[in-house]
């Protein structure tokens, strides 16, 4: 079967400018690509890529993205620190993991989660 290697998700924003912004100073992403008409961008950290596109309807479609991490809670101190949205604090699921939720301004939501072992106490 052939190997998925990454998964980019498209999240509408009213104003790119301010998406961009907010994904750089407060989620620590950089923009990597910026379509002339300011329209469209990506932002990448890592080895995420989010696709930012302008969505001028009135009240856009929000989305939600997990993104996985190793390390939560350093990641959360940081995002914290950099001022992000953040919409939950550090829970543990039922379903297991560890995770977090933070907003950016236009209502599209990162659930930053780490995998935890299902015999840790």
């Amino acid at each position: 079967m052939v190997r998925l290697e990454r998964i980019a998700p498209e999240l509408p924003a009213a104003n790119l400018d301010s998406a961009l912004a907010y994904y750089e100073k407060k989620l620590g992403f950089e923009v990597a690509l910026r379509l002339p008409g300011n329209e469209y961008a990506i932002v990448e950290r890592d080895h995420i890529a989010i696709h930012l596109f302008v969505d001028e309807a009135s009240k856009p479609s929000s989305v939600g993205v997990h993104v996985f991490t190793s390390d939560l809670d350093k990641l959360f101190r940081e995002l914290r620190t950099s001022g992000a949205i953040i919409a939950q604090t550090i829970e543990r699921k039922p379903w297991g993991n560890r995770e977090f939720r933070v907003h950016d301004e236009f209502g599209n939501e990162l659930k930053f989660t780490e995998p935890i072992d299902p015999n840790a106490a």
